[in-house]
């Protein structure tokens, strides 16, 4: 086992989760950055973004429903307003845990890359 290899089991066992729970690669159109790019993240965290994903989901289907029922515009924009704000919310929260994760190991391995491909990621989600 090589080392990044066993400095993840480490971090797997220290959080006690499994491969399935938390341990993932990026892979991105110039190939994987850094050695075999891996980070965790805790379940917590992924249910965290996946309910607020749902409930976006949920909002704009509701949204849809509004518009199929020739609702008020002004209220259809209101509410397409909220779930804007839901998914720029979520993306808040992606972004906290990618530079927690992400770029912190980004920096630990002088990974440029990475934090290129971060300050390109703000700057089209923040348009």
């Amino acid at each position: 086992m090589g080392q990044r290899a066993e400095e993840l089991q480490q971090i797997k066992e220290q959080k006690n989760i499994s491969h399935e729970e938390g341990v993932h690669g990026h892979v991105h159109h110039h190939g994987a950055h850094g050695a075999g790019h891996k980070h965790v993240h805790s379940t917590a965290e992924k249910k965290a973004v996946l309910n607020r994903l749902s409930k976006a989901i949920g909002h704009l289907e509701a949204v849809k429903r509004m518009v199929e029922r020739d609702e008020d515009c002004s209220q259809v924009l209101i509410q397409l307003a909220a779930v804007r704000s839901a998914i720029n919310n979520t993306g808040k929260v992606v972004l906290k845990n990618h530079i927690n994760h992400c770029i912190v190991e980004a920096v630990e391995e002088n990974d440029q890359d990475a934090i290129k491909m971060l300050n390109e990621a703000i700057d089209k989600f923040i348009k």
